[in-house]
């Protein structure tokens, strides 16, 4: 049975000054992030549409009908404020549906939500990302920081495996490839979280793959990034890469017992 995945962000838009002597000239690129992911997900169980960060903002859905169309979401380098202020409120000072409040109420009854590490996730750099103490935080199996959360790790750490044994690390034996950064966050005391992987301790410990339940729904909070520069060019190529969203997706999409 195909699973309906949607993936929030992972977009961007880059403006740069060109000089060249007495001259100067700008240029704009458009980005996106998640192409490793895409490639990974392709004929799989998981039918994945990729919503890009600057679609969100209008497209992303305001009615419970249209979350229902899927199985899970994904939240990954995309703030608050993209969902908070659609131009109906930021322009127009109309009022709209809370976003935020509906992906809490749909996770209560069944949802599956993830939210992926990035400059944008949790807290996000200069604390610009802003999902603490909203109702998405609340679904979460972390918590965020109050500032900038971001863990630069330019030498490279792997990932330190808690749980071998837990579903969402089923045929990840073996050394993971390098990774270069993530989100720090707060794990939740309750019974039913779990952490799956971490940081070594010698990289402070961090959480990296963290999952949970909010009511009747599934969620999940992975640090680190969907793609680079988080992830080394080794981490996307290597064959687990598919193996560990498949699984991870699969987990998060099985309704609880």
């Amino acid at each position: 049975m195909t699973k309906k995945i949607l993936l929030v962000g992972e977009s961007w838009v880059s403006s740069a000054t060109h000089y060249k002597g007495f001259d100067q000239f700008g240029s704009v690129t458009f980005h996106l992030g998640a192409e490793p992911l895409v490639k990974a997900l392709a004929g799989s169980a998981f039918e994945l549409t990729y919503m890009p960060a600057h679609e969100a903002v209008e497209k992303f859905p305001f009615d419970m009908a249209g979350l229902d169309a899927y199985d899970a979401i994904i939240l990954s380098d995309i703030g608050a404020n993209s969902l908070l202020l659609p131009p109906d409120v930021w322009l127009h000072s109309r009022t709209v549906p809370n976003r935020l409040k509906l992906l809490k109420a749909w996770v209560e009854k069944g949802g599956g939500l993830l939210m992926v590490g990035g400059y944008f996730s949790f807290q996000g750099i200069d604390g610009k990302a802003r999902w603490r103490r909203t109702p998405v935080e609340d679904t979460l199996p972390v918590t965020c920081l109050p500032y900038d959360d971001r863990v630069e790790i330019p030498e490279g750490t792997v990932a330190e495996v808690v749980k071998p044994g837990h579903p969402t690390m089923q045929g990840l034996e073996g050394a993971w490839p390098v990774l270069l950064g993530v989100n720090e966050v707060e794990v939740r005391d309750r019974a039913d979280v779990e952490v799956v992987a971490r940081l070594p301790q010698d990289q402070g410990g961090h959480p990296l793959l963290v999952v949970g339940t909010h009511g009747a729904g599934r969620t999940a909070a992975w640090t680190s990034d969907i793609g680079p520069h988080w992830l080394s060019p080794a981490f996307c190529e290597w064959e687990g890469y598919g193996r560990l969203w498949k699984n991870i997706l699969g987990w998060l999409t099985e309704k609880q017992a």
